[in-house]
């Protein structure tokens, strides 16, 4: 059963730490405490720690940087989960849909498996944050493995989709997270926590080009009010079943 993280997950607990302040968005969304499937769990970020949860995931490596307090985790797809039907009272997905090799089938699985509330965090692929003016590929691979909005409804059922604004000094080095620390995206290192700088094939005509606009304050001129916000629209969406 390869993973896609077993590759690539590696030093990704160090880098994607979870924001506490998009964590307290997701708790909020997910309601009162209940039993809770975690599918894509990845190495326990956003697990509410006021519940009982199970957690899936098809990465090796990524249960390997679990922490020893994570909830115990599961191998397995989210076109083929291993438990009874409404097992759960709710369930949880955290920037995973894309990645999953059936989305559709996937959030089926889902659905079965959870009786209540289903809360997601995904990006909405018609999104163009400024990043994807530097990067016209991010854009494109946005669209390729992104589900469209209308499909988690028609998954799922009746959903509530609202912005999850980013906050300027977000702690999860997730693709957008620096959308106010534009010189991050130099760091070769920052870059490597994302799975979408490693999709691309070439990206470095793109990154030249900003580090050059940074140099010569054609960025600044652009898009220099982002460095007086405080959170942002970069396209994140957060979804809930009813």
């Amino acid at each position: 059963m390869p993973a896609l993280y077993d590759r690539i997950g590696d030093g990704y607990a160090g880098l994607r730490r979870a924001d506490p302040r998009i964590a307290a968005q997701l708790v909020a969304a997910l309601g009162p405490p209940a039993p809770l499937l975690n599918l894509g769990a990845g190495t326990g970020n956003y697990e509410p720690a006021d519940r009982w949860v199970v957690a899936v995931e098809p990465s090796v490596e990524m249960i390997r940087q679990r922490p020893a307090r994570a909830a115990p985790a599961v191998r397995a797809v989210a076109q083929a989960l291993p438990f009874a039907e409404g097992a759960f009272e709710a369930g949880l997905a955290v920037l995973t849909v894309h990645h999953w090799p059936d989305p559709i089938a996937g959030l089926r699985e889902l659905r079965r498996v959870v009786r209540g509330r289903i809360v997601i965090l995904t990006f909405d692929p018609a999104a163009r944050p400024w990043l994807t003016d530097y990067i016209p590929g991010l854009a494109a691979l946005d669209e390729a493995q992104m589900p469209a909005l209308d499909v988690y409804e028609a998954a799922l059922g009746p959903v509530r989709i609202t912005p999850l604004a980013i906050p300027h000094d977000c702690t999860d080095g997730f693709l957008y997270a620096y959308w106010r620390r534009p010189e991050a995206y130099l760091d070769p290192r920052l870059r490597s926590g994302s799975s979408s700088f490693r999709a691309l094939a070439d990206a470095g005509r793109g990154l030249e080009r900003l580090r050059e606009d940074l140099a010569n304050g054609a960025w600044a001129r652009r898009h220099g009010a982002l460095r007086e916000r405080d959170s942002y629209d970069a396209g994140y969406r957060l979804i809930a079943t009813a």
